[in-house]
């Protein structure tokens, strides 16, 4: 079973691809996170966010929680532009309804844009070769 204390699970593709890590904080209420879960959960999913997020060339994207701090992984092929494909996301169907559906639960400004949300990190560590 996949867990935090078992890992998950990464899938594998026959291409070179690229990673995107971000952050961004949740209102520090354990009911609101709570909610906020679930609106990310499998039964409450929107297939039209997911099949927008792969519209725009995203092969995979995954959040991650702890307390209050999202931290999201976006996998990509190496061509992939970023500002690009957040353009092309924010104009797409039910993107700016999905938006607002969530930002009551996040630390940002009202009507912020995903890509003005979500804010991007630094790698600052790796295995190196």
């Amino acid at each position: 079973m996949e867990d935090k204390k078992n890992g998950y699970k990464s899938k594998h593709y026959d291409f070179p691809t690229k990673r995107y890590c971000q952050t961004l904080d949740l209102k520090d209420d354990p009911e609101l996170i709570k909610e906020y879960k679930k609106r990310h959960g499998q039964e409450c999913y929107w297939p039209e966010i997911g099949e927008g997020i792969k519209s725009v060339g995203i092969l995979e994207m995954e959040i991650y929680l702890c307390g209050n701090r999202l931290f999201m992984i976006v996998e990509t092929p190496l061509d992939f532009d970023w500002d690009t494909a957040f353009s092309r996301l924010a104009g797409l169907p039910r993107q700016a309804e999905w938006e607002e559906y969530m930002s009551v639960f996040q630390q940002a400004a009202p009507g912020a844009s995903s890509a003005e949300k979500w804010q991007l990190m630094e790698r600052i560590f790796h295995v190196y070769e």
